[in-house]
Formats: structure tokens, sequence, C-alpha cells
């Protein structure tokens, strides 16, 4: 085909797709008379008019972040304006920071109940609704942000997300990862199991969990609440995310010791978390759409999340003194094998229990195989030369 007639007929196409993405039309009963506007929970009254010639969609998204908060509130706000852009304006969303419409830990409990439309947050925080969400946010020494996709995708895991999150209204989607954590910022240094006991630690979902057997006490606070927290001595050590927010809530100020990494996180996988009724009322271009900007987003915050961390922890340790610690072993082994015992104590609770369980460590032990013989002596043979990778 020649180049003209490609562009041509490409162009044709992109045309057909817009157009089909704009087919569906609200009931009238939801058409509010005085705007021509389809009107959801928390919507926004002051958006510019639609292109398209159908009423417009004006969605609420609350998140669990503080406001303008770096790769993560702020990637919330792209996604949502990248939905409006791709369906042509038909779809408006007013985004909520923590505490705008609802305080953070209750995000779900607002989509769920149709308050909010959309939720932006990693799904460990609803363990009170089922403690298998805590396998759809992040596993302790389990799955990667790339193994992540590959068991949502290829693993079955999507499918039983969607199980899962179907009793509360909610239709799940990943949407954004923070890449490798780091093991959390500490008032004193960690050197054996012992020092464990006692430790009033942020820490929320499954890695909370093993602080409690380790003798330790969690706390979930949001991120907006735990720089006050440390500084008044209300608790001895928190994590958060990694160089890069960490840098921007300042935890540098209030905690002398930095450890990595997070064998409790070695990723979190942001949710967002579509009120059911709101989602099926889109039609399938739309949906596609959707998906479709989840997934980049997805791809894009994690590759922003490794550029910007390395940045940041160059800051932390040369300008302001930060003083990076590993977990010794003898330390990693022992929580390593409280993790194990407590993945298979909620696979336990009831029947989808099970099913995530089983479906999850299979493709965990298709990933330690795999990259057991790939991925990990490439990366040990990749530090042989100090050489490679110097500026020229």
């Amino acid at each position: 085909m020649k180049r003209r007639n490609f562009l041509k007929n490409s162009a044709a196409l992109g045309a057909t797709v817009a157009a089909g993405a704009a087919t569906k039309a609200c009931t009238p009963s939801s058409v509010d008379p005085n705007s021509g506007t389809y009107r959801n929970a928390g919507a926004s009254q002051n958006l510019a008019p639609s292109a398209d010639s159908r009423p417009t969609l004006e969605l609420s998204m609350v998140t669990v972040w503080p406001k303008n908060f770096p790769g993560l509130g702020t990637r919330a706000e792209e996604f949502a304006r990248d939905i409006g852009v791709a369906t042509n304006g038909r779809i408006r969303i007013r985004v909520y920071a923590a505490d705008e419409l609802v305080p953070a830990l209750q995000a779900f409990d607002a989509v769920s109940q149709g308050n909010a439309d959309i939720y932006h947050g990693p799904d460990y925080y609803w363990q009170g609704k089922h403690i298998m969400f805590n396998f759809f946010g992040a596993v302790p020494f389990g799955l990667d942000a790339t193994e992540m996709v590959q068991w949502l995708r290829y693993g079955g895991g999507q499918q039983l997300w969607e199980e899962l999150a179907l009793p509360f209204n909610v239709r799940p989607m990943l949407c954004n990862a923070t890449g490798m954590q780091m093991g959390g910022w500490f008032n004193k240094e960690i050197n054996s199991v012992e020092d464990l006991q006692g430790l009033k630690m942020r820490i929320p979902g499954f890695g909370g969990e093993i602080i409690t057997r380790m003798g330790g006490t969690p706390v979930t606070l949001p991120g907006g609440e735990i720089f006050l927290a440390l500084s008044q001595g209300n608790i001895d050590a928190t994590e958060w995310i990694g160089p890069w927010n960490d840098l921007a809530l300042g935890f540098h100020q209030v905690a002398d010791y930095y450890y990595t990494s997070a064998y409790h996180e070695p990723s979190a996988s942001i949710c967002a978390g579509w009120n059911l009724d709101v989602w099926n009322s889109l039609d399938e271009s739309e949906q596609k759409i959707v998906e479709a900007l989840a997934e980049m987003h997805y791809s894009r915050s994690l590759a922003e999340f490794n550029a910007r961390n390395a940045n940041a922890l160059r800051q932390l340790v040369a300008e302001h003194g930060v003083q990076l610690r590993q977990f010794p072993p003898s330390v990693m082994e022992a929580l390593a094998d409280v993790a194990a015992d407590i993945a298979a104590e909620f696979g336990r609770t009831d029947e989808i229990s099970g099913r995530i369980y089983n479906s999850y460590m299979s493709t965990l032990a298709e990933v330690k195989e795999w990259k057991g013989v790939a991925d990990e002596p490439y990366y040990l043979a990749r530090r042989l030369s100090e050489r490679f990778g110097d500026a020229i």
C-alpha cells in the first residue's frame, strides 16, 4: 500500500473509531433538562460543553493521596484528563484529593455505595472488606510490578479480582505502579529480629500483619498524616513508597535510617475502582478506551518512578546525609517465613480466597523459575563491570 493511501485510510479508521466511542446515550431520566448533562455522584458543575452531541457524562474520582502528590495524585489527575480527551469530551472526571470529598480511607465505600464514581488507590487499604484485596495491592516477597501484569493478564488474576469486588459493586483495574519500594524510615537500626519487637510502625495491609507477628504494632495512616505522627513520636518507623515521594514528604527530617528493600511491597499496584453501575453505563468502545489508558498509565508510572527515585535517592544521600541501611539476612529470612504463613492463612479464609491464593502462587512459581534462569543471572553479570554505563 502506498504511504499516502495508508495515511488516508488510517485517518478514516481513526474517525470511525472516535465516532464509535460516542454511540451510547444516557437514558432520558438521567439527563438534566436545564444543562443537557448526565449527572453522577460528585460531578463538577463547571466543565466546558462536550464536543460530543450526546449529554456529557460527568463523574467524580476520589483518591487516597494528598493534593498534588507527585506521581500518584498527579497521575490520577492525568488519567482523568486523558479519558476526557480520548472520549472527545464525552466523559469528564473531577478528581478529589483525600479529604476533599471523603476521607482517604473511605474512598472504597464512597464508590461502592454510589456516592462517588471512581476511587484511585491501593486495594490493600480495603482488607477489612475482604482479606484477599491484599493480593491485588501488594504481597510481601511476592510479584513485582511487571509480574503483577503477568498474573492479571495471563494467569487469571483479573477475573478473580473482578469476582472478589463484585459484591461491593466495584469494577477494579490496574492504573499505576510505584515500582520497587523501600523498606522504610526508622529511628533505630534493625540488626536483629528482636529489634522489631515493640516497634510501632506505619504499615498497612499484609505488611502490617507481619509486623504484628514479629511483636510490633502496625498503624494505618494516609500519606498526609505520616510526617506529623513520626515527628511527634506517635510512631517509631514508617514505610511509604520510595525516594521520590519520601523526599517530598520530608521523612529525612524526622528519621535517622532509611532501609532497603521493601520486602512488604515489591510494588504497590494502584487501582482505579469504578462503581459497577457507572462502568456498565459506558458502551464497549468507551470501556476499551478507559482500559487502554489505564494500561498506558501503569507502564508510564512505573518508568517515571524508576527514573525519579534514582535522582531523589542521590539527593537524599548527598544533600541530606541520609544513612542507607539494609535489613540483615537473618531478619529477611524470618520475615519471609512469617509472610509465607500469613499468605497461606489468608488463602484458607473462604472458597474464593483459596482460588486467588493458588492462582497467585502459581504465577509466582513460574516467575521464580523463569527469572532465576534469565533475569537474575543477568542482573548479577551487569554489575561485574564498574566501567560499563559511565558517561563519555
